[in-house]
């Protein structure tokens, strides 16, 4: 491979290369995507997803999706059923059907079991604190256990009779038997087996012993034969046991690497927090827009390739750092801008009435759907003589350079005519309610034979043809950039403007056909798209994002 063709590829592509010119693996790439099913999964997540089935099918492997679903006490088939749902939205699909910790459960029994024989695991009494307490720490070495010395026929028999129920929840543990004295704290004699008289999600009652995770991750690997393992970079300590549990067993050689995770600006990436909230009620589900869930950002508007987008564009890095939501913005907004159809919604209605314009004459103007789409074509919108714009496309006193409405002052209405305002109305309390206009007759879009030229474009809804909606304006989530600078404190940083509901805005009557799933462009004031929560008499429509970004201006005034 030539140099500058390899700088071009971040290093876990250089690794399955250099694989297959050495033929390693036989020229296989089989990677996993392995979730607990205990939460939604999150952009975080989404990232993973990317990368294990994106380096899978660059080199014409595949991947797995295989459930770590070892903790039956916070797992559910909701999740289960979710994750699959989200790793389809965004576009990839896994080999076969999806597996499951809980598929090897007799296997990973039996690994313990041989371990055990070797003389390299054993069954401990001692509470969950009093093992804590004999871990040391880092500078200083641990102290062996009392019951670290049991033979291998107590140890079969106690290990036998826990898998039977004869124990207590918490009355033994199975420990593999490494060093009391290793520097890595994940090498001291860590658990593998745990009690839990919980049913299953899968399994149900058949088992009452789990294994934990670093027990269970790579021989499952193995089972499946996984080429490359890929975690995100917290598990680089669990590495070395990992390899220690494989070459005890002498079973296939899967391997572990380790990519730096993903934190997000304004954003609570922890998946504890985030049930926390949840729980808690502080947002209005796992796929509320403000949370950064998949389902959330689906509900949002958020699209497939936007979201893959954004994962090519942040890269793939041996270190954590910290990306900015504004890229995950940007990346949403140039998708949408080559997709979401045009319309024209009021948020902050005034009223225009057109003085010139005939009473009760109607008129259907072609509006483009899509500038960017020469192929998008046109819709009809009805015009009359009474109109909504918005508010702040009007002052009583213009400032210098304002190309909107104000007296004397002329503005093109989007697909229709020039306006000019003539006259404006208040009321008791000096609140301008009503503005009145003429229209040019010659100055219709499309052939306009006027003269006249204006720099300002402004959008409208006429009230005779106006369908009411709701709108839902979201922002980030948090006022704290960092997230991960707090702890169970988190809360206090939620960002009191993450949602603004506008209960009623006016929107063209096209919408009335609007299709969840189907992206807008609300003109000049950001894209939307149609909520779950919609029906026919209500429409409720959620802002996907702005047409620009305006936080970091904003907070910084």
């Amino acid at each position: 491979m030539a140099e500058e063709e390899k700088k071009s590829l971040n290093f876990l592509e250089q690794i399955v290369e250099e694989d297959l010119q050495s033929g390693k693996h036989g020229g296989r790439v089989l990677t996993r995507f392995p979730p607990e099913p205990n939460g939604y999964l999150h952009i975080g997540h989404a990232k993973s997803i990317c990368l294990n089935f994106g380096l899978a099918a660059k080199y014409g492997g595949q991947t797995n999706l295989r459930f770590d679903d070892t903790n039956p006490e916070k797992e559910e088939t909701e999740y289960v059923d979710s994750i699959k749902a989200d790793v389809r939205w965004l576009g990839f699909e896994w080999a076969g059907e999806e597996l499951y910790a809980s598929n090897y459960f007799e296997s990973l029994y039996q690994f313990a079991v041989t371990l055990i024989k070797k003389g390299l695991a054993y069954v401990d009494d001692q509470t969950s604190e009093q093992i804590a307490s004999q871990k040391g720490n880092p500078n200083f070495p641990g102290e062996d256990s009392p019951y670290r010395y049991r033979t291998v026929e107590e140890n079969l028999d106690l290990f036998s009779r826990m898998r039977a129920g004869e124990f207590g929840d918490g009355a033994k543990v199975l420990r593999a038997k490494i060093d009391m004295a290793h520097p890595n704290m994940h090498m001291r004699d860590p658990l593998m087996y745990r009690i839990k008289h919980a049913p299953h999600h899968r399994t149900g009652d058949t088992w009452c012993i789990y294994p934990m995770y670093d027990f269970a991750h790579g021989q499952s690997d193995s089972i499946e034969e996984i080429t490359h393992s890929i975690c995100t970079l917290e598990f680089d300590v669990h590495r070395p046991l990992y390899e220690w549990f494989i070459e005890k067993l002498g079973i296939y050689p899967s391997h572990q690497y380790e990519f730096a995770r993903l934190n997000l600006t304004h954003t609570v990436m922890s998946k504890r927090k985030l049930l926390q909230l949840v729980n808690e009620g502080v947002v209005n589900g796992w796929d509320d827009p403000r949370m950064p869930t998949i389902s959330a950002l689906r509900r949002r508007g958020f699209t497939p390739a936007s979201i893959r987008n954004f994962c090519e564009k942040i890269g793939v890095a041996k270190r954590d750092n910290l990306i900015d939501v504004g890229v995950l913005d940007y990346c949403v907004r140039e998708d949408l801008n080559k997709l979401a159809t045009r319309v024209m919604a009021v948020l902050d209605p005034i009223k225009v009435v057109i003085t010139n314009y005939p009473n009760g004459e109607v008129e259907e103007l072609q509006v483009e759907n899509n500038p960017e789409d020469v192929n998008s074509g046109s819709r009809a919108v009805p015009f009359s003589r009474e109109i909504y714009i918005e508010k702040d496309d009007f002052m009583e006193v213009p400032m210098k350079k304002f190309f909107r409405l104000g007296p004397g002052l002329m503005v093109r209405l989007k697909g229709a005519y020039i306006i000019k305002c003539d006259d404006f109305i208040k009321d008791e309390f000096g609140n301008i309610t009503e503005l009145h206009c003429s229209y040019i007759p010659e100055s219709r879009s499309g052939s306009d034979t006027s003269g006249i030229n204006v720099k300002g474009t402004i959008h409208w809804v006429s009230i005779q043809h106006a369908v009411k909606a709701e709108v839902r304006v979201y922002d980030r989530l948090l006022i704290l950039e960092d997230a991960s600078q707090v702890g169970d404190d988190f809360k206090k940083f939620i960002n009191p403007d993450s949602l603004t509901v506008i209960p009623e805005v006016f929107v063209e009557p096209s919408l009335k056909e609007a299709k969840v799933g189907t992206n807008y462009q609300f003109m000049r004031k950001g894209y939307f798209c149609l909520d779950l929560d919609a029906t026919e008499e209500h429409l409720v429509f959620n802002r996907t994002v702005g047409l620009k970004d305006t936080w970091v201006k904003e907070k910084s005034k």
